[in-house]
């Protein structure tokens, strides 16, 4: 039995969400062209066939090339837009000649972000803003009020974070008039802290752990949906080349090929579901624009329902590249 997302918000939500950081081109400020519209529609054909309806952006990606694309092809598509989920993240500025790159929380930032990203992807509404790292010199009332005016004012409609482990999250929850409704962070099969940090606790590897305690939990218990960017692990696990890798690599990527047999499925499949098969209910981010690549996730969802506790864990310990303790 697959359990419905836990925020209300994601009950009618696909399981996997298509993150739109590839489309647009290069990371420049050339112009979107014939050829990336392109990408665009064969991406959304081939995410849609899948019953994906989450669109992931960010308002950096290809330097809002990406969301300028994704506009086109709402443009195209008039009926598109009532049947998806829109988010995208802001917060992080680049570079400029006298300023290193910065994470910037100041209410005059996220309300000149919220009218870029709108103004991009050709829409009056938001369906979700996420915060996409977290900015030390966060205020967190004007946070707060910053929000409301956007809420009020109908641009966004719901609001969650990125990379914030659940201090951040509970500081946050505590000011805003609605709790935030998502959290995406990095988890895969090959970045294990976030189930080290659970299962060494008492144990001297316990203080290698690069995730902060309990973050999971706190969005399990506060209806915050957990959304996994770097899912596939760039297809370490999946086709990539491994014969350069740590053995624990080799031997994963190895067991993943023998479990998409058993499974009569894909090695894409096979990573995605192991996260799935989590209990806080991960949904995964799939941000390739290779159609096949995307196509080989399709099978996640069933495989997450049949994948048993036993090659769960076998593929946990086996990335580990040591026992449990």
């Amino acid at each position: 039995m697959i359990t419905l997302p836990i925020h209300s918000h994601f009950t009618k939500a696909s399981r996997l969400i298509y993150g739109c950081m590839g489309l647009g081109g290069s990371w420049d400020t050339a112009p979107i062209n014939k050829e990336h519209i392109k990408q665009g529609h064969d991406v959304v054909d081939a995410v849609l066939e899948m019953g994906i309806n989450i669109f992931d952006h960010a308002d950096i990606y290809t330097w809002g090339k990406a969301e300028q694309v994704f506009a086109k092809v709402l443009e195209q598509r008039p009926t598109l837009r009532d049947h998806i989920t829109l988010q995208s993240k802001c917060a992080i500025r680049f570079k400029s000649e006298n300023l290193p790159g910065r994470y910037d929380f100041s209410e005059s930032w996220i309300k000149q972000s919220v009218e870029g990203i709108l103004s991009r992807l050709g829409i009056e509404q938001l369906d979700c803003l996420l915060l996409h790292r977290p900015d030390p010199l966060m205020q967190v009332e004007e946070v707060a009020e910053t929000f409301r005016t956007l809420k009020n004012q109908g641009k966004v409609k719901h609001f969650g974070v990125s990379n914030m482990h659940r201090y951040q999250m509970d500081l946050l929850n505590h000011y805003l008039d609605e709790p935030l409704i998502a959290n995406q962070i990095e988890l895969n099969l090959h970045q294990l802290d976030w189930l080290n940090e659970g299962v060494e606790a008492g144990t001297p590897d316990s203080a290698n752990a690069g995730f902060n305690s309990g973050t999971l939990e706190y969005c399990k218990r506060h209806n915050i949906q957990v959304q996994s960017w770097g899912a596939l692990a760039q297809g370490l696990y999946s086709g990539r080349d491994v014969s350069n890798k740590p053995q624990a690599v080799q031997q994963t990527a190895q067991l993943v090929q023998a479990l998409s047999e058993q499974y009569s499925t894909t090695a894409e499949s096979i990573v995605l579901a192991w996260l799935m098969r989590h209990p806080v209910h991960i949904q995964p981010i799939i941000g390739s624009t290779n159609i096949e690549r995307i196509k080989a996730c399709a099978d996640a969802e069933r495989v997450s329902a049949e994948l048993t506790r036993d090659d769960w864990y076998r593929l946990f310990v086996s990335s580990r590249g040591r026992i449990l303790p």
